[in-house]
């Protein structure tokens, strides 16, 4: 059947032809009734609380925390006409006299900071958190997370007691106080000028070389970063800054020797000052400096000998000795924590060379030849000879940072029990101190640890803390009693001896934290 054509017709009106009545309407408009009133009576009561907020009272408070913000950036306050005038007063202070007045170098602080600020950082540095870095800590065999070599001098208060350092504090707290009422306002420790910071009939005595100025200005440096301080940060932060501006200042440009080479012994001086650059960079990761530490470390690299150490000639003649070695070493390893670029080859010769003049019946290890003794083993015009091991113990620390293992290599345990035959003692007369000896020897023993470091720890403790001056404008520093005390004078002692108080916590343990 086709239904195609069937067409069904409907009844129901469309839309448009209902007609409605009023009571339709009226009947629909209750109906939606209730939800237009709880609508209206909503909008109401936003419209109270609308009405009831403090308007002008936010927009005032907004308007404060608007402006705290632009006073913590950078470009806002160096716009202000405030700080134009602090920076003209900061250029006509160097007019004042020339003694330095706590005004003056907080003003040069200021000037020096701002040198090793980095707000971008190194774009070629490791990492923006090098104590988390396992490409630094790998270096030195101490796997990640243990905090980095220099992790125990950054954390907050250390635990003195526990690492054996208890009573040490104060002691340690002078001692940086006398060195940093010391520091020339250029930044140098001036090792036989140094006095001119002293008050008139309370000047310090024991002057040195003036041509150890860029080692000693080093060792200072390292008291300051062993205890946490760098160009940005910590309580003598400024110190550091202008310290390390000062060395940067003595670099040979072309050559990246930090001082001259027109004394005996200016590698020694170069090493310490090139240690404590790279510390320094280390912490800051400031490019500017960075170009000075590559240089030292390149200067260091050329002054070695083919397949060997180094001693004091540069260009190299084919001498080695222990004891240039040793700093050498330091400097090297301290670069390659901060990603500068060391050839490994240097750490080989110098392990070459601890083998080599290392006696294995004694544990004692040689100066320049097989078991030979420090030169200073004869008394000078000025204090008597060394008495310790001193070669020995600079040996012991760097087979440590050359990544040996006393409990894999049975030489180290020798050199430790040969160095407890001369545990530090101080000696008015200069017999038996020895403050290199004491500087190397308790870093090494702190490493090697029961049972060797608690025997040295509790002598070299009262060695140190007995022999402290407490007088005047003495206080916190040390005589240069002992050997090459007369040529570095009273910063060298006492930078050594600032130094020995912060071995509880200025590198961690790093075989142990393997």
């Amino acid at each position: 059947m086709d239904y195609s054509n069937i067409q069904i017709e409907t009844t129901l009106p469309k839309p448009w032809e209902e007609e409605h009545s009023f009571n339709d309407v009226l009947y629909d408009w209750m109906s939606r009734a209730p939800w237009l009133a709880i609508s209206a009576a909503a909008h109401l009561l936003v419209f109270f609380i609308l009405m009831a907020v403090p308007w002008d009272k936010l927009s005032r408070r907004d308007e404060k925390i608007i402006e705290a913000t632009l006073q913590q950036t950078p470009e806002e306050i160096f716009e202000e006409p405030e700080e134009e005038e602090i920076e003209e007063e900061i250029e006509e202070e160097p007019i004042e006299e020339p003694v330095l007045k706590d005004a003056e170098v907080d003003e040069v602080n200021e000037e020096v900071s701002e040198e090793f600020e980095s707000t971008e950082g190194d774009p070629d540095f490791l990492s923006d958190s090098p104590f988390d870095s396992d490409n630094l800590n790998d270096v030195i065999g101490i796997g990640g997370g243990a905090g980095g070599k220099f992790g125990g001098r950054m954390g907050g208060r250390r635990n003195l007691r526990a690492a054996g350092g208890s009573g040490t504090e104060q002691a340690l707290r002078d001692g940086l106080e006398w060195l940093k009422s010391h520091q020339d306002k250029d930044g140098m420790w001036d090792c036989d000028e140094f006095s001119h910071h002293c008050p008139s009939g309370d000047v310090c005595d024991m002057p040195g070389s003036s041509v150890q100025d860029v080692g000693v200005t080093g060792l200072a440096l390292l008291a300051f970063l062993g205890d946490g301080n760098t160009t940005n940060e910590g309580p003598f932060k400024d110190v550091v800054a202008r310290g390390i501006q000062w060395l940067k200042e003595q670099q040979d440009p072309d050559t990246g020797l930090f001082g001259d080479a027109s004394h005996h012994d200016f590698l020694y001086g170069h090493s310490i000052a090139t240690l404590a650059t790279c510390e320094a960079y280390y912490f800051s990761k400031s490019p500017l400096l960075k170009r000075t530490a590559q240089k030292a470390i390149d200067y260091i690299l050329r002054a070695r000998n083919p397949y060997g150490a180094w001693r004091y000639e540069v260009p190299p003649i084919g001498d080695n000795d222990t004891s240039v070695t040793g700093w050498m070493v330091f400097a090297l390893a301290s670069a390659k924590d901060a990603g500068l670029k060391v050839d490994d080859a240097a750490f080989d010769g110098a392990l070459s060379w601890f083998d080599e003049v290392t006696d294995p019946a004694s544990g004692r290890m040689g100066y320049n030849d097989f078991g030979s003794a420090s030169s200073r083993t004869k008394a000078n015009e000025h204090y008597p000879p060394e008495k310790g091991e001193a070669m020995t113990a600079v040996g012991l620390l760097c087979r440590f940072f050359l990544q040996q293992d006393p409990d894999e290599n049975p030489i180290m345990k020798k050199h430790a029990d040969l160095m407890l035959k001369t545990l530090p003692k101080w000696d008015e007369e200069g017999y038996g101190t020895d403050m290199y000896y004491w500087y190397y020897g308790s870093y090494a023993m702190f490493q090697m640890g029961d049972p060797y470091w608690p025997k040295w720890n509790k002598e070299m403790k009262s060695a140190v803390l007995d022999s402290q001056r407490q007088d005047g404008h003495f206080k916190g520093s040390w005589d240069p009693i002992g050997p090459w005390g007369f040529s570095g004078g009273r910063v060298y002692s006492t930078a050594l001896m600032t130094l020995c108080l912060e071995v509880y916590f200025r590198y961690a343990k790093i075989i142990g934290s393997r």
